[in-house]
């Protein structure tokens, strides 16, 4: 049995000279503890929760662009990381409360299955009628899914992450997580549009909470339902933590995968000719850029565009600002920036 687990204490802000100016952590510091501690405690079972900011968190195989609306994600401040996990892209804001458990080595079907009753079981407990739907879901009778939970395995233990949804703001989830319509045809795993449920009014809360005081009343509820002891993790272990939170942020991890695909943007313009411009990606990230058509260079375009492009996110804006920054258009005659832009509303 996995439960009652260790309660792991980790600072939910980063320091900062004054603390009422306290930043909320991202989500790569929290994959990063569920590391460290796989790692660095003794053999036993470890359970924290967590809360974010606005964050879409996707899955280890998917390709960024085509199961996220980074463009959308970028207008509205919302942050795009990827765990190591498997499954499908989710979207967490602070309405959320994010759950995190470490076991010792097992069979992974037992796990998700324990995982999720013992979670189901608690949140009746509190007045909300749930089920275990599959092997790794909890959904609330009626209303859809509350509980999403991922899985992955690190030496000789095992990692399950989820998130609860306590509310949240549909317009922002849907946009968040909208296909890019200049998405390729997915050769990644995409993310199951579930429907979802939440929280919110279903619980036998104390009366007259704000609701960020009853997400603070379910948070408490969960650890004394789920853990029977603390430890609280000291100074040294979050810089350890920190360090480990930097590999999530490298590019190539974030937007690449093993997909491989090909994306063609081409047009004629008046004045100028015929331009092709073939974008092969890996993952989410420009690998190479050819060029072709029936145009006149005035100093090498292939090496203009290759340079503009290659290693950019294959997101319009991030090609936007790479068009901007490099000028490529200046290679080939006639042909202007608004042009050039252009190419991507055909």
């Amino acid at each position: 049995m996995h439960f009652p687990a260790c309660y792991v204490e980790i600072p939910d802000c980063t320091a900062t000279a004054d603390s009422r100016f306290a930043v909320r952590r991202r989500a790569p510091f929290y994959l990063a503890a569920e590391e460290w501690i796989a790692s660095h405690l003794p053999a036993s079972n470890y359970l924290f929760t967590w809360q974010l900011g606005r964050t879409v968190v996707m899955g280890r195989n998917q390709v960024a662009h085509q199961e996220v609306n980074l463009d959308f994600c970028r207008e509205n401040h919302i942050d795009v990381i990827r765990r190591k996990s498997g499954g499908g892209a989710i979207f967490a804001d602070e309405g959320n409360i994010m759950i995190s458990l470490v076991t010792t080595q097992g069979k992974v079907e037992p796990i998700f299955l324990e995982y999720a009753t013992t979670v189901s079981r608690s949140l009746n407990e509190l007045g909300a009628h749930t089920e275990v739907h599959g092997r790794n879901d909890v959904i609330l009778m009626g209303k859809g899914k509350v509980c999403g939970n991922a899985f992955y395995h690190i030496a000789d233990r095992n990692i399950v992450h989820g998130t609860m949804l306590y509310d949240t703001d549909p317009d922002l989830m849907q946009g968040a997580l909208h296909s890019n319509p200049q998405k390729l045809q997915c050769k990644g795993v995409p993310s199951i549009r579930a429907r979802v449920g939440v929280l919110k009014g279903n619980l036998n809360a104390p009366q007259g909470l704000s609701e960020a005081e009853e997400i603070a009343w379910l948070r408490d509820q969960l650890r004394q339902k789920l853990t029977d002891r603390t430890i609280v993790l000291d100074a040294s272990a979050v810089n350890e933590i920190e360090q480990i939170e930097q590999g999530y942020y490298v590019d190539e991890f974030l937007l690449g995968s093993s997909a491989h695909d090909e994306e063609v943007l081409q047009a004629r313009i008046e004045g100028c000719g015929t331009i092709e411009i073939r974008f092969s990606l890996k993952g989410s990230l420009v690998r190479k850029v050819r060029l072709t058509g029936d145009y006149f260079e005035l100093f090498d375009a292939q090496k203009a565009f290759a340079e503009a492009f290659e290693g950019v996110a294959f997101t319009r804006e991030s090609l936007w600002e790479a068009i901007d920054r490099h000028h490529p258009e200046r290679s080939i005659r006639n042909l202007t920036q608004e042009q050039l832009i252009g190419l991507w509303n055909n």
